[in-house]
Protein backbone atom coordinates (compact mmCIF):
# COMPACT_ATOMS: atom_id res chain seq x y z
CA UNK A 1 0.00 0.00 0.00
CA UNK A 2 2.66 2.92 -1.22
CA UNK A 3 4.51 3.23 1.90
CA UNK A 4 1.62 0.94 4.61
CA UNK A 5 1.59 -2.44 4.87
CA UNK A 6 -1.53 -4.22 3.54
CA UNK A 7 -0.76 -8.00 4.90
CA UNK A 8 1.77 -10.26 6.11
CA UNK A 9 2.75 -13.99 7.38
CA UNK A 10 3.32 -12.85 11.06
CA UNK A 11 1.59 -9.48 12.09
CA UNK A 12 3.08 -9.66 15.71
CA UNK A 13 6.67 -9.98 14.01
CA UNK A 14 6.22 -6.84 11.82
CA UNK A 15 5.62 -4.22 13.95
CA UNK A 16 8.71 -5.64 15.85
CA UNK A 17 10.68 -5.05 13.10
CA UNK A 18 9.58 -1.44 12.50
CA UNK A 19 10.65 -0.88 16.02
CA UNK A 20 13.72 -1.91 15.14
CA UNK A 21 15.02 1.30 13.51
CA UNK A 22 16.92 2.34 15.89
CA UNK A 23 19.19 5.23 15.85
CA UNK A 24 22.54 3.20 16.40
CA UNK A 25 21.09 1.47 12.94
CA UNK A 26 20.89 5.00 11.14
CA UNK A 27 24.22 6.17 12.57
CA UNK A 28 25.87 3.22 11.20
CA UNK A 29 24.63 3.40 7.70
CA UNK A 30 25.79 6.91 7.74
CA UNK A 31 29.12 5.97 8.70
CA UNK A 32 29.57 3.18 6.26
CA UNK A 33 28.96 5.82 3.04
CA UNK A 34 31.06 8.58 4.32
CA UNK A 35 34.06 5.92 4.74
CA UNK A 36 33.26 5.14 1.06
CA UNK A 37 31.77 8.73 -0.22
CA UNK A 38 34.86 11.51 -0.40
CA UNK A 39 34.29 14.58 1.89
CA UNK A 40 36.41 17.63 3.08
CA UNK A 41 37.59 15.64 6.18
CA UNK A 42 41.18 14.34 6.33
CA UNK A 43 42.00 11.78 8.21
CA UNK A 44 44.01 13.92 10.31
CA UNK A 45 40.87 16.34 11.42
CA UNK A 46 38.84 12.96 11.83
CA UNK A 47 41.43 11.65 14.47
CA UNK A 48 41.24 15.43 15.80
CA UNK A 49 37.31 14.85 16.25
CA UNK A 50 36.08 16.89 13.46
CA UNK A 51 32.94 14.54 11.81
CA UNK A 52 29.63 15.16 10.84
CA UNK A 53 26.68 14.42 13.50
CA UNK A 54 23.07 13.72 11.87
CA UNK A 55 20.26 16.27 12.94
CA UNK A 56 16.45 15.42 12.68
CA UNK A 57 15.26 17.47 9.83
CA UNK A 58 11.73 16.19 9.49
CA UNK A 59 10.02 13.29 11.45
CA UNK A 60 6.86 10.77 10.71
CA UNK A 61 5.09 8.52 12.77
CA UNK A 62 2.68 6.73 11.33
CA UNK A 63 -0.12 4.24 11.59
CA UNK A 64 -2.16 2.25 9.04
CA UNK A 65 -5.38 0.01 10.26
CA UNK A 66 -6.36 -1.63 7.18
CA UNK A 67 -10.00 -2.47 7.34
CA UNK A 68 -11.66 -5.92 7.53
CA UNK A 69 -14.83 -4.46 5.08
CA UNK A 70 -13.65 -1.60 3.16
CA UNK A 71 -16.58 -0.68 1.81
CA UNK A 72 -17.40 1.04 4.69
CA UNK A 73 -13.98 2.41 5.19
CA UNK A 74 -15.07 5.86 3.39
CA UNK A 75 -18.53 6.29 5.16
CA UNK A 76 -16.72 5.33 8.67
CA UNK A 77 -13.44 8.10 7.96
CA UNK A 78 -16.36 10.75 6.70
CA UNK A 79 -18.30 10.30 10.37
CA UNK A 80 -14.54 10.30 12.10
CA UNK A 81 -14.32 13.96 10.02
CA UNK A 82 -17.66 15.19 11.07
CA UNK A 83 -17.53 14.20 14.65
CA UNK A 84 -13.93 15.76 15.07
CA UNK A 85 -13.71 19.42 12.90
CA UNK A 86 -13.09 20.72 16.53
CA UNK A 87 -9.88 18.75 17.37
CA UNK A 88 -7.53 22.09 16.54
CA UNK A 89 -8.90 23.61 19.24
CA UNK A 90 -6.04 25.02 21.77
CA UNK A 91 -7.86 22.53 24.42
CA UNK A 92 -7.77 19.54 22.31
CA UNK A 93 -4.20 20.35 20.46
CA UNK A 94 -2.90 20.36 24.15
CA UNK A 95 -4.49 16.77 24.85
CA UNK A 96 -3.22 15.41 21.45
CA UNK A 97 0.24 16.82 21.92
CA UNK A 98 0.28 16.33 25.78
CA UNK A 99 1.84 20.42 25.93
CA UNK A 100 0.19 23.04 27.97
CA UNK A 101 -1.08 25.92 25.04
CA UNK A 102 -0.86 29.26 26.45
CA UNK A 103 -1.47 32.61 24.84
CA UNK A 104 2.30 33.19 24.23
CA UNK A 105 2.35 29.68 22.35
CA UNK A 106 3.46 30.17 19.01
CA UNK A 107 1.83 28.73 15.59
CA UNK A 108 -1.36 28.04 14.49
CA UNK A 109 -4.19 25.27 15.89
CA UNK A 110 -6.53 24.42 13.78
CA UNK A 111 -8.66 21.73 11.36
CA UNK A 112 -8.41 21.64 7.87
CA UNK A 113 -10.89 19.28 5.74
CA UNK A 114 -9.07 18.78 2.71
CA UNK A 115 -10.65 16.69 -0.13
CA UNK A 116 -8.86 14.99 -3.45
CA UNK A 117 -10.96 13.60 -5.52
CA UNK A 118 -13.75 11.45 -3.64
CA UNK A 119 -11.54 10.82 -0.52
CA UNK A 120 -11.28 13.48 2.48
CA UNK A 121 -8.05 13.81 4.43
CA UNK A 122 -8.14 15.47 8.42
CA UNK A 123 -5.44 17.72 9.07
CA UNK A 124 -4.93 18.88 12.65
CA UNK A 125 -2.05 21.55 12.96
CA UNK A 126 0.04 22.30 16.22
CA UNK A 127 3.01 24.59 15.96
CA UNK A 128 5.18 23.23 13.30
CA UNK A 129 3.83 20.07 13.32
CA UNK A 130 1.13 18.38 12.33
CA UNK A 131 -1.49 15.15 12.18
CA UNK A 132 -2.95 13.76 9.05
CA UNK A 133 -5.45 11.68 8.68
CA UNK A 134 -7.30 9.74 5.47
CA UNK A 135 -8.35 6.80 4.13
CA UNK A 136 -5.57 5.93 1.99
CA UNK A 137 -6.24 3.65 -1.01
CA UNK A 138 -10.05 3.03 -0.19
CA UNK A 139 -8.57 -0.09 2.63
CA UNK A 140 -7.05 1.50 5.73
CA UNK A 141 -7.66 4.46 7.79
CA UNK A 142 -3.87 6.09 7.73
CA UNK A 143 -2.87 8.30 10.92
CA UNK A 144 0.52 10.07 10.64
CA UNK A 145 2.07 12.67 12.98
CA UNK A 146 4.70 14.60 11.27
CA UNK A 147 7.13 17.07 13.58
CA UNK A 148 8.95 19.68 11.51
CA UNK A 149 11.08 20.93 14.37
CA UNK A 150 11.82 18.76 17.47
CA UNK A 151 12.44 22.12 19.53
CA UNK A 152 8.44 22.25 19.92
CA UNK A 153 8.41 19.40 22.43
CA UNK A 154 11.92 20.30 24.56
CA UNK A 155 13.57 18.09 22.28
CA UNK A 156 16.88 18.66 20.68
CA UNK A 157 17.91 18.20 16.65
CA UNK A 158 20.43 15.27 17.25
CA UNK A 159 19.81 11.52 16.17
CA UNK A 160 20.34 10.38 19.50
CA UNK A 161 16.68 12.04 20.54
CA UNK A 162 14.77 9.98 18.29
CA UNK A 163 13.76 7.39 20.79
CA UNK A 164 11.94 10.22 22.65
CA UNK A 165 10.28 11.83 19.50
CA UNK A 166 9.43 8.66 18.45
CA UNK A 167 7.50 8.35 21.71
CA UNK A 168 5.93 11.64 21.14
CA UNK A 169 4.72 10.76 17.39
CA UNK A 170 2.98 7.65 18.20
CA UNK A 171 1.28 8.01 21.82
CA UNK A 172 -0.08 11.42 19.28
CA UNK A 173 -1.23 8.59 17.11
CA UNK A 174 -2.92 6.91 19.94
CA UNK A 175 -4.91 10.35 21.74
CA UNK A 176 -6.14 10.92 18.90
CA UNK A 177 -7.68 7.85 17.64
CA UNK A 178 -8.80 7.69 21.56
CA UNK A 179 -10.93 10.88 20.92
CA UNK A 180 -12.34 9.35 17.90
CA UNK A 181 -13.37 6.05 19.82
CA UNK A 182 -14.96 7.72 22.00
CA UNK A 183 -17.04 10.13 19.35
CA UNK A 184 -17.94 6.58 17.35
CA UNK A 185 -18.52 4.81 20.88
CA UNK A 186 -20.87 6.67 23.24
CA UNK A 187 -24.02 4.78 24.02
CA UNK A 188 -24.77 3.43 27.03
CA UNK A 189 -27.19 1.38 28.77
CA UNK A 190 -30.57 1.60 30.36
CA UNK A 191 -29.13 1.05 33.93
CA UNK A 192 -26.79 3.77 33.28
CA UNK A 193 -29.20 6.27 31.60
CA UNK A 194 -31.46 6.07 34.64
CA UNK A 195 -28.48 6.32 37.14
CA UNK A 196 -28.02 9.98 35.62
CA UNK A 197 -31.43 10.90 35.15
CA UNK A 198 -32.69 10.00 38.70
CA UNK A 199 -31.37 11.78 41.55
CA UNK A 200 -28.73 9.53 43.55
CA UNK A 201 -27.19 9.20 47.31
CA UNK A 202 -23.44 8.36 48.13
CA UNK A 203 -22.61 8.08 51.56
CA UNK A 204 -24.89 10.48 52.74
CA UNK A 205 -24.45 12.64 50.05
CA UNK A 206 -27.62 13.71 47.93
CA UNK A 207 -27.38 15.39 44.21
CA UNK A 208 -30.55 15.72 42.26
CA UNK A 209 -31.00 14.32 39.00
CA UNK A 210 -29.47 15.38 35.63
CA UNK A 211 -32.62 15.45 32.89
CA UNK A 212 -32.33 14.87 29.82
CA UNK A 213 -33.58 17.58 28.33
CA UNK A 214 -33.30 20.08 30.94
CA UNK A 215 -31.49 22.88 28.41
CA UNK A 216 -28.93 23.93 31.94
CA UNK A 217 -28.23 20.35 31.88
CA UNK A 218 -27.37 19.86 27.75
CA UNK A 219 -25.30 22.75 28.01
CA UNK A 220 -23.01 21.55 31.52
CA UNK A 221 -22.39 18.21 29.79
CA UNK A 222 -21.55 20.48 26.42
CA UNK A 223 -18.71 22.19 28.23
CA UNK A 224 -17.73 19.56 29.94
CA UNK A 225 -16.56 17.75 26.86
CA UNK A 226 -14.29 20.98 26.01
CA UNK A 227 -12.67 19.07 28.99
CA UNK A 228 -11.62 15.33 28.30
CA UNK A 229 -9.08 13.73 28.51
CA UNK A 230 -6.95 17.27 29.71
CA UNK A 231 -4.14 16.00 31.71
CA UNK A 232 -4.30 18.64 33.71
CA UNK A 233 -7.65 18.44 34.69
CA UNK A 234 -9.83 21.36 34.93
CA UNK A 235 -11.15 24.08 37.94
CA UNK A 236 -14.62 25.50 38.76
CA UNK A 237 -13.92 28.81 37.27
CA UNK A 238 -12.87 27.00 33.83
CA UNK A 239 -15.99 25.29 33.47
CA UNK A 240 -18.10 28.82 34.55
CA UNK A 241 -16.83 30.42 31.50
CA UNK A 242 -17.61 28.14 29.30
CA UNK A 243 -20.99 27.47 30.51
CA UNK A 244 -22.36 30.94 31.11
CA UNK A 245 -21.26 31.36 27.33
CA UNK A 246 -23.23 28.17 25.99
CA UNK A 247 -26.53 29.07 27.71
CA UNK A 248 -26.21 32.89 26.93
CA UNK A 249 -25.84 34.24 30.09
CA UNK A 250 -23.49 37.14 31.78
CA UNK A 251 -20.41 35.41 33.21
CA UNK A 252 -21.37 37.89 36.53
CA UNK A 253 -24.83 36.24 36.11
CA UNK A 254 -23.30 32.56 37.64
CA UNK A 255 -21.82 32.44 41.09
CA UNK A 256 -18.76 30.23 41.65
CA UNK A 257 -21.61 28.57 44.38
CA UNK A 258 -23.72 28.20 41.62
CA UNK A 259 -20.80 26.06 39.69
CA UNK A 260 -19.87 24.21 43.26
CA UNK A 261 -23.68 22.89 42.98
CA UNK A 262 -23.32 21.44 39.38
CA UNK A 263 -19.95 20.20 40.45
CA UNK A 264 -21.17 18.39 43.37
CA UNK A 265 -23.74 16.79 41.26
CA UNK A 266 -21.39 15.53 37.88
CA UNK A 267 -19.34 13.78 40.84
CA UNK A 268 -22.04 12.06 42.86
CA UNK A 269 -23.34 10.82 39.10
CA UNK A 270 -20.09 9.86 38.82
CA UNK A 271 -19.10 11.94 35.44
CA UNK A 272 -16.42 13.54 36.85
CA UNK A 273 -13.90 13.03 39.87
CA UNK A 274 -11.56 15.11 41.85
CA UNK A 275 -7.79 15.12 41.51
CA UNK A 276 -6.15 14.55 44.45
CA UNK A 277 -4.97 17.47 46.82
CA UNK A 278 -6.43 19.90 44.63
CA UNK A 279 -9.41 21.51 43.45
CA UNK A 280 -9.31 20.70 40.17
CA UNK A 281 -11.40 17.94 38.45
CA UNK A 282 -11.35 15.39 35.39
CA UNK A 283 -13.59 13.76 33.18
CA UNK A 284 -14.27 9.89 34.18
CA UNK A 285 -14.37 7.58 30.92
CA UNK A 286 -18.13 6.98 31.87
CA UNK A 287 -18.82 10.75 32.30
CA UNK A 288 -17.19 11.25 28.53
CA UNK A 289 -19.62 8.30 27.27
CA UNK A 290 -22.64 10.16 28.88
CA UNK A 291 -21.81 13.56 27.73
CA UNK A 292 -21.87 12.55 24.53
CA UNK A 293 -24.58 10.50 24.44
CA UNK A 294 -26.79 13.17 25.75
CA UNK A 295 -25.71 15.84 23.23
CA UNK A 296 -25.77 14.62 20.22
CA UNK A 297 -28.56 12.11 21.11
CA UNK A 298 -30.73 15.59 21.73
CA UNK A 299 -28.84 17.66 18.95
CA UNK A 300 -28.96 15.15 16.04
CA UNK A 301 -32.08 12.96 17.05
CA UNK A 302 -34.63 14.58 19.05
CA UNK A 303 -34.43 18.59 18.13
CA UNK A 304 -33.81 17.74 14.51
CA UNK A 305 -35.81 14.80 14.41
CA UNK A 306 -39.09 16.21 15.92
CA UNK A 307 -38.81 19.13 14.16
CA UNK A 308 -39.09 17.40 10.86
CA UNK A 309 -42.01 15.37 12.18
CA UNK A 310 -44.36 17.83 13.81
CA UNK A 311 -43.53 21.12 11.41
CA UNK A 312 -46.45 21.51 9.71
CA UNK A 313 -44.31 23.15 7.32
CA UNK A 314 -44.01 21.20 3.66
CA UNK A 315 -43.45 17.38 4.08
CA UNK A 316 -39.76 16.40 5.09
CA UNK A 317 -38.92 13.61 2.27
CA UNK A 318 -37.81 11.08 4.28
CA UNK A 319 -39.51 10.94 7.60
CA UNK A 320 -42.99 13.12 7.18
CA UNK A 321 -45.13 10.94 4.74
CA UNK A 322 -44.43 8.29 6.73
CA UNK A 323 -45.70 9.64 10.34
CA UNK A 324 -48.42 11.22 8.22
CA UNK A 325 -49.17 7.13 6.98
CA UNK A 326 -48.44 6.57 11.06
CA UNK A 327 -51.14 9.05 12.78
CA UNK A 328 -53.55 8.38 9.75
CA UNK A 329 -52.78 3.86 10.69
CA UNK A 330 -53.51 4.81 14.52
CA UNK A 331 -56.79 7.48 14.09
CA UNK A 332 -58.61 4.10 12.21
CA UNK A 333 -57.15 2.02 14.58
CA UNK A 334 -58.81 3.79 17.79
CA UNK A 335 -61.85 4.76 15.57
CA UNK A 336 -63.09 0.65 14.74
CA UNK A 337 -62.00 0.33 18.42
CA UNK A 338 -64.60 2.89 20.02
CA UNK A 339 -66.88 0.92 21.92
CA UNK A 340 -70.69 2.66 21.26
CA UNK A 341 -72.16 4.38 24.41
Amino acid sequence: MDNGILSCEDPKLLPALCDGLSAAKIEALLRKWLRLLPHPFLPKDRAAGYRYQVSILQAEFSLTQVLDRAVSGRIFFEEVIRENLDIGRPDQVQLIFHRRVTKRTPGRFRTRVLTEGVSPSLHVDYKRSRIKQYHKEGRALRTETTINDTRDFGIGKLLRNLPALREIGFQANRRLLDVQRLSHDCAIGEAAFRKVTRPVEIQGQRASALPFSDPHVQALLQALLLFCLLPRGFANKHLRERLVLLLGETPNSMTAGRMTYDLRRLRLHGLIERIPRSHRYEVTAFGQRTALFYTRTYARIFRSGLARTDDPSPADEDLRPYFDKLQTAIDAWIDRAKVPA
